[in-house]
C-alpha cells in the first residue's frame, strides 16, 4: 500500500517574485480514531491488567499498520499520528511523481492537554 499525495504550487518565501514550484504533499486517506482502534486490539489481544503490555503492544502494531496505509490516527485526547512527507520542487505539476519525494516522517499533533502542558513547563539548569 502506499501513501497518497497532492501536487501543491508554493511561492518561493525568499523570493516572491520567482515562479512557483510544485511540491508533493501527502493525504490523509480516512482516519482511524480511538474507538476503533480500541475494537482492533480487542480482536487481536485480551486486554486484563496484567496484559497491558501486550495491549500496548497491539496498540503500536495498529498505529505502524494505519499509517502505512496513509491514515491519520487519532489517539482521543492524546493526540493525532500522521505521515507527513518533503519533495523537490518542481516547474510544473506533472513533473512531480514519487521520484521527487526527498523524505518523510511521522507528525504528530498533541491533543489539547499536551498543548497546555507544553505551556505550563518550567526548565532548570542541571548541575
Amino acid at each position: 500500500m502506499a501513501i497518497k499525495f497532492q501536487v501543491l504550487p508554493r511561492k518561493n518565501p525568499q523570493d516572491f517574485n520567482a515562479p512557483e514550484k510544485f511540491y508533493a504533499a501527502a493525504l490523509g486517506d480516512g482516519e482511524t480514531d480511538l474507538d476503533t482502534l480500541a475494537e482492533m486490539i480487542a480482536y487481536q489481544c485480551t486486554v486484563t491488567k496484567p496484559d497491558c503490555y501486550a495491549v500496548l503492544m497491539a496498540l503500536e502494531h495498529n498505529i505502524v499498520s494505519e499509517l502505512r496505509q496513509g491514515r491519520i490516527v487519532k489517539l482521543g485526547s492524546i493526540g493525532n499520528f500522521q505521515v507527513g512527507i518533503s519533495s523537490l520542487g518542481m516547474e510544473f505539476p506533472q513533473e512531480v511523481s514519487a521520484n521527487v519525494i526527498t523524505s518523510n516522517r511521522i507528525i504528530f499533533r498533541p491533543g489539547k492537554q499536551l498543548r497546555e502542558l507544553l505551556k505550563s513547563i518550567t526548565y532548570r539548569k542541571a548541575g
